[in-house]
């Protein structure tokens, strides 16, 4: 979309440019030559605006579009991250957990009567 929008903008800059750079009514695209009245040249402004407007919009929405869609993956990416510490911080509590247990049994067999 922010493509589009993009080649509508340029699109009417060139339009916009191709009037400017003209000194009469007379335009010559792409091997064709055009003469406008007062009226299709209004026209043909208006068409251009309309072309400008449509592309400004596409960009716009598309950009926002993006935006959205880069918080949500940021958002989703610092959740994965979060959930990763927690369960690291999990098992190294289960772990320190099992060691304590194997030093403690370790402990009792040790003084077990039955070990000379």
């Amino acid at each position: 979309m922010i493509l589009l929008g993009l080649l509508l903008v340029l699109l009417a800059g060139a339009a916009v440019a191709l009037v400017l750079t003209e000194e009469s009514s007379r335009y010559i695209l792409f091997g064709y030559t055009f003469e406008l009245n007062h009226l299709e040249m209004f026209l043909a402004g208006a068409v251009t605006m309309a072309v400008l407007a449509l592309g400004l919009w596409m960009l716009g929405t598309g950009s926002r579009r993006t935006a959205r869609q880069r918080r949500r993956l940021r958002s989703a990416r610092a959740e994965a991250t979060d959930r990763v510490a927690r369960l690291e911080d999990e098992k190294r509590d289960l772990e320190r957990k099992l060691e304590r247990e194997h030093t403690t049994g370790d402990r009792l067999v040790a003084r077990s009567p039955e070990n000379p």
